[in-house]
């Protein structure tokens, strides 16, 4: 059996009330309502800070009184699990897991479209350029804990080379190890890359997303509070693809309004903007969001993430994929939701043309861990 709602607030001693502000989240707005991320603000969270920035919150009805720093996407999850949050960025995978362990926050939207997880290294470290995973035979991977080191060990199980392989584990010292020579590649998130980048000529990687569909980075509601509260789930939906369209047009400026908010961020504005241009070309854009809508969720990766999850034994009971997540506030009328792709011109990431890779120039990481665990750097699942 999962854990009860009592049992997570007696092991993680979270009380009632937890978050400032975030006192009855189901009051609407009549105090007004705040986003939790993931972690500490970055420019993989430009959208939202651009959108409340230009007022487009303010347009769509939705008083949002502040944009919360996070500690990590398990607990982002937790809280709007257990009613302390009504909304909050985490992981597809963090979705899961608190589902299954008594807790039901639900995904409402889906913003990066593809999971995050590459693996990496530089052309001084593998002598050369890594194109495909095949190419890691009788090499040395390192990767850190959780959803970063599941999808890794299953792009080279389904590659066929996991035996070929030896996967160490390498805390959150990752790049490090990479750039010092201790291991031949890295497992981690697209945004670690450009730690490595900035230290090496040439980075080249392998996107998990290839081969595994999973999700990454979603916007998660209280179901109780989005019952109550339908109109404030859709406007902030619709504000926050407004903001991503503008920003994806605008990164530069969009970048300074997350600076602006966030000043102790202007010593790596270059890094910030660099992590939101890859976001905006590479993860936010899909098929799905061509077809449907901005934010659309499929099942097919939430199963995927879901039985990755159940194999590595890291699900604390049974829980159904199909019921973490909805399409039902994505307001398919409004432009930037409904013909979202139409709006945009994605800025040119510094992915190659080479199938099947790309180097990356981004930073930080939040691999969304289900250990609870996070780095010192910053930002995604």
């Amino acid at each position: 059996m999962g854990e009860t709602r009592r049992e997570f607030l007696r092991t993680t001693g979270v009380s009632a009330v937890g978050l400032t502000g975030a006192v009855g989240v189901t009051s609407g707005q009549l105090s007004g309502v705040s986003l939790l991320l993931n972690w500490k603000p970055n420019g993989l969270h430009v959208p939202y800070y651009a959108a409340k920035a230009r007022g487009y919150y303010d347009e769509q009805g939705v008083n949002l009184t502040g944009i919360e720093s996070g500690q990590g996407s398990d607990f982002a999850a937790k809280q709007v699990g257990l009613g302390n949050a009504p909304l909050a960025v985490t992981g597809a995978s963090q979705i899961l897991n608190v589902n299954s362990r008594g807790l039901a926050p639900r995904s409402v939207g889906v913003m990066m479209q593809r999971s995050p997880v590459v693996v990496f290294t530089t052309r001084e470290t593998f002598g050369g350029e890594l194109t495909s995973a095949d190419q890691l035979a009788g090499k040395t991977v390192g990767t850190g804990p959780g959803m970063v080191r599941i999808l890794t060990k299953l792009l080279l199980e389904q590659r066929g080379v996991l035996s070929e392989v030896e996967l160490v584990d390498t805390g959150f010292d990752t790049v490090q190890q990479l750039l010092g020579g201790e291991i031949d590649a890295a497992g981690g998130v697209f945004a670690d890359a450009v730690v490595a980048r900035r230290k090496a000529e040439q980075v080249s990687s392998v996107s998990v997303a290839e081969t595994i569909p999973s999700y990454g980075h979603v916007v998660a509601a209280n179901d109780e509070f989005a019952a109550e509260n339908p109109e404030t789930v859709r406007g902030f939906l619709n504000a926050t693809a407004r903001g991503a369209a503008w920003a994806t047009d605008n990164p530069q400026k969009a970048t300074d309004e997350l600076l602006a908010a966030n000043p102790a961020l202007s010593e790596t504005a270059e890094v910030q903007r660099a992590k939101w241009v890859e976001m905006a070309s590479q993860y936010v854009l899909s098929e799905s969001v061509r077809q449907q809508a901005f934010g659309w969720s499929d099942g097919k990766p939430w199963q995927t993430t879901y039985e990755a999850l159940r194999g590595a034994e890291l699900l604390g009971g049974e829980v159904d994929p199909a019921s973490v997540w909805t399409n039902e506030y994505l307001d398919t009328d409004y432009r930037y939701v409904g013909e979202y792709a139409a709006q945009v011109t994605p800025p040119e990431s510094s992915r190659t043309a080479t199938s099947g890779s790309e180097s990356t120039a981004t930073s930080g990481n939040d691999p969304t861990t289900t250990s609870g665990n996070e780095p010192t750097t910053t930002g995604s699942d």
